[in-house]
């Protein structure tokens, strides 16, 4: 197990650049084995998830080389075979194999997908999606077996009950090699989902309508690779240090940014009282000065998004008037992160899955753990702001969805180290 430890109260400043996007990441290397040909993906960020998910094309015998941030997939002599439930289980995002297998071999048997545990994620959209491109599925061992017939998965009319980020990104990656015209309605419009159409339609699919309601699909025979994709700039690692340059920052300048995939979050923390100047490609966040409290509700985007619910919790911590309500209408039960912070002292509790946040609050160090990567994060703002040291358990979760995060906090001025301890003991 790895442990963050932060000496906290140092005041930061400098610049800091962000990393490509790990929710794009996560499903543009499985989305790379529809290719025939060597993929390459520029602005990988360096997280564990991308180790992990390298590890399982391994398995497939695709040949990965990972190089500062480039990562060439070379899926030429891929073996179908069934992805082990073990590596599977720590990894939710593996279930893009499924629809990526799914449209380049017509089946696909896929380990039960794991992750983060904040609530019910089902992936019933996702089957029922494939289902309507023809294919069987079945649950058996506590494995997902999804089967096309033997004349090819064809195109089909299909709603989502919910704009599911995952069920759109599985359903494009199954479609985009099906006989005849696909049609997904309701979909999510998230800048992940752009970016995974536009890496597929510069390998030849055929792909209209990403970042709206409805997306278009004709299908193909095959894809082949033609140019390096660069991967949009990680729109929660950017809100994460712009929630860290508000709490303690002395002035911080944040590069590779898309400030329109961040507009509800900044225009959150303005209201907030905290000012920032935007430029073409980076922002630059001012010491603040007094904040007050608001109120935020994550929504799908273009809303604020729930992976910043936890990020911006510790900003508004230092706020010095009013009360702060947090209402997660994605993810209700992601608060586990809150018994953590009252450890360290903050002025914070749930109460029927809103959170509440009081003014005055004074951090002091304490041991917590991360339970999941952004609850991680929550922590991790929080101990560079409170006196004393912090040390976050599990903070592998922190390393599976943050870049580099140890070296940039360090160029900001943070105290901040990783070590391996030993897991806890369990009596039996």
């Amino acid at each position: 197990m790895k442990q963050m430890i932060i000496h906290g109260g140092k005041p930061l400043q400098g610049d800091v650049w962000i990393g490509g996007a790990k929710n794009s990441t996560v499903a543009l290397i499985p989305a790379a084995i529809l290719s025939r040909t060597t993929v390459t993906l520029e602005g990988v960020p360096r997280i564990s998830d991308v180790d992990n998910l390298m590890d399982l094309l391994g398995e497939m015998n695709v040949a990965c080389e990972f190089s500062e941030t480039t990562l060439k997939v070379n899926p030429e002599q891929i073996k179908l075979s069934p992805l082990p439930a073990g590596k599977v289980k720590s990894l939710r995002a593996s279930y893009y194999f499924m629809g990526a297998l799914l449209g380049r071999f017509g089946q696909a048997t896929v380990g039960f997908p794991g992750g983060d545990d904040i609530g019910p994620r089902p992936i019933d959209q996702h089957i029922m999606g494939f289902e309507a491109l023809g294919a069987s599925v079945q649950n058996k061992n506590d494995q997902i077996i999804i089967t096309a017939p033997a004349s090819g998965l064809h195109g089909a009319e299909i709603r989502l009950e919910m704009p599911s980020v995952g069920a759109t990104m599985n359903i494009i990656m199954a479609s985009v090699t099906a006989k005849g015209k696909t049609v997904i309605a309701n979909v999510a419009k998230e800048p992940e989902i752009i970016d995974l159409a536009t890496f597929l339609n510069n390998m030849g699919a055929v792909i209209r309508g990403a970042g709206t309601d409805t997306i278009r699909i004709d299908g193909v025979p095959e894809l082949r690779a033609q140019v390096a994709h660069t991967i949009i700039p990680d729109r929660i690692e950017a809100g994460t240090y712009v929630s860290l340059a508000a709490c303690m920052g002395n002035g911080i300048r944040i590069h590779n940014i898309i400030a329109e995939h961040l507009d509800a979050f900044l225009a959150k923390v303005e209201e907030m009282g905290v000012v920032i100047k935007t430029d073409e490609d980076s922002l630059y966040v001012y010491p603040a000065g007094e904040l007050k409290m608001v109120q935020v509700k994550t929504e799908p985007y273009p809303g604020f998004a729930t992976d910043l619910q936890q990020p911006v919790t510790p900003l508004l911590l230092t706020a010095k008037s009013g009360e702060g309500i947090i209402l997660d209408s994605i993810y209700p039960r992601r608060t586990r992160h809150i018994p953590e912070l009252q450890k360290m002292g903050a002025k914070v509790k749930v109460e029927d899955n809103i959170i509440l946040v009081h003014p005055g609050t004074q951090l002091h160090g304490a041991e917590v753990t991360a339970d999941e990567i952004r609850a991680g994060a929550c922590l991790m703002v929080a101990g560079l702001m409170a006196d004393g040291t912090t040390k976050i358990n599990n903070a592998d979760n922190i390393l599976r969805g943050y870049d580099r995060v140890v070296q940039k906090l360090t160029q900001l001025g943070a105290d901040v180290s990783i070590v391996d301890v030993p897991e806890p003991a369990y009596e039996s």
